[in-house]
């Protein structure tokens, strides 16, 4: 598994988990972030059982896992945090952010676990990183995939962590960790926000929210990061697209509104 630097300025540092050449083909590809603040670490969407062997491997090889205080959990989905046992086994003292209304779903991961949790509200909030008084914002995303769903914004570092926004399914001998040709690209996001997305009003409200960031670096958790000019190319293209497609499968005859 790729252990890439994405941003370091000596005190405060990103890294992205990618690219498991070894995980099974029948499970999708994701990507693990970590941040590391004056010596403490946070792991943001940490990953599902399949691949936790080779992304504890890679985080081991970047810090002491006893640096590591928080988990951040997007979403309820397994890719996101069916690991949580495993993790939470291993730094016992550490909390997992989760949203409000997904902590008594994520509790199936690991009922035994739900003393470490910190439910996120709806309106989202701080989210403390190190032990300076750093904090992230974490970014309502509802309706963005998951009903309860966050990116996260780190204006220190100008880095958005998208979650499934953003998310594209590569072919499996991608290997480009940044986005190389964003009109070439396009075509492994399409599909997968069309579906995964239910609503225009709530997708449309979301690039609002994050068009008043100062984004130099959009990570989603799967596929590749958006850097300097593609990052407005892509909140261009998300909000011209048209997603929840699915309705028009089962009812021909279901009508397309604006917000709906």
């Amino acid at each position: 598994m790729l252990a890439k630097v994405i941003f370091d300025d000596g005190e405060h540092k990103w890294i992205v988990l990618a690219r498991d050449a070894s995980k099974p083909d029948s499970v999708i590809d994701t990507n693990q972030f970590l941040i590391v603040s004056h010596g403490d670490a946070l792991m943001l969407d940490p990953g599902g059982t399949e691949v936790f062997p080779a992304v504890l491997a890679a985080t081991s090889d970047t810090l002491d896992l006893t640096q590591i205080t928080t988990f951040f959990a997007s979403h309820q989905d397994p890719d996101v945090f069916s690991s949580l046992p495993l993790w939470l086994g291993l730094c016992p003292t550490a909390k997992a952010y989760v949203p409000k209304i997904w902590t008594g779903f994520v509790a199936h991961f690991g009922v035994e676990y739900v003393q470490s949790f910190v439910p996120i509200a709806d309106e989202g909030g701080a989210l403390p990183v190190g032990n300076r008084g750093k904090t992230l914002q974490m970014i309502p995303a509802h309706y963005c995939h998951a009903s309860g769903n966050y990116s996260v914004y780190d204006p220190h570092a100008k880095i958005l962590f998208s979650g499934d926004v953003g998310a594209a399914l590569l072919p499996d001998d991608a290997q480009d960790l940044y986005v190389q040709d964003f009109e070439k690209h396009t075509q492994y996001m399409k599909g997968f926000h069309q579906r995964w997305m239910p609503s225009n009003e709530a997708k449309n409200a979301w690039v609002r929210r994050v068009r008043q960031l100062d984004i130099q670096q959009l990570c989603p958790q799967h596929g590749s990061i958006f850097r300097g000019e593609q990052v407005k190319q892509f909140l261009d293209w998300l909000e011209g697209l048209e997603v929840g497609l699915a309705i028009h499968h089962v009812d021909p005859h279901a009508n397309s509104t604006d917000g709906k």
